[in-house]
């Protein structure tokens, strides 16, 4: 039985960086450092939780470079003349703007039956959305369970209640009724 890995994500760092491939039966994760190469694979039946958070962190890549390049567009616009100071002082407000474009670097936990790994699944959680998708839709074919599309709140008809017990229909019209005046 052959399996096609598909790459849905990539995160690089200095030492090498980590990339992401989904398969119908799991999820691959090859981390490579330096000159060597560890692979990961969590089984889609096993898994439990992908969470996905900005670090706090990530506002420093905004402070540090920002305040260093406005420091040397103030010494060079002093010391030596405005037009070098300009482009330092031009390159830090690019980097910073960059940086908010980009949006928060993040974090990610995998939670399986046996195990909890911290491994990147996406470098900035702007993606994460897209990714997570991915992998919702890959483990739902997995376990064989059927997406059903988002139900309508706003139905024109009220909701009925089931004629198997009182009880349990009038509660669940009243669900019903309260997320349609909720939703309007």
């Amino acid at each position: 039985m052959t399996s096609s890995f598909r790459k849905i994500s990539g995160v690089r760092s200095l030492t090498g960086g980590t990339k992401w491939y989904l398969s119908e039966d799991c999820l691959l994760a090859a981390k490579r450092v330096m000159y060597s190469v560890e692979y990961r694979r969590f089984y889609l039946q096993d898994l439990e939780s992908i969470v996905v958070w900005p670090t706090k962190t990530w506002i420093w890549r905004l402070i540090v470079p920002g305040a260093i390049f406005a420091l040397l567009d103030f010494a060079f616009s002093q010391w030596a003349n405005l037009t070098t100071g300009a482009v330092f002082g031009g390159i830090g407000v690019a980097w910073v703007a960059l940086e908010m474009a980009l949006g928060p670097t993040a974090k990610t936990r995998i939670r399986t039956t046996g195990a909890s790994v911290d491994l990147a699944l996406v470098a900035r959680t702007r993606r994460a959305r897209k990714v997570l998708a991915k992998v919702d839709a890959a483990i739902r074919n997995a376990r064989g369970v059927a997406v059903q599309p988002a139900a309508s709140v706003t139905n024109s008809e009220p909701a009925r209640p089931s004629d198997q017990t009182a009880s349990g229909g009038s509660a669940s019209a009243s669900i019903a009724d309260a997320a349609q005046t909720n939703g309007s």
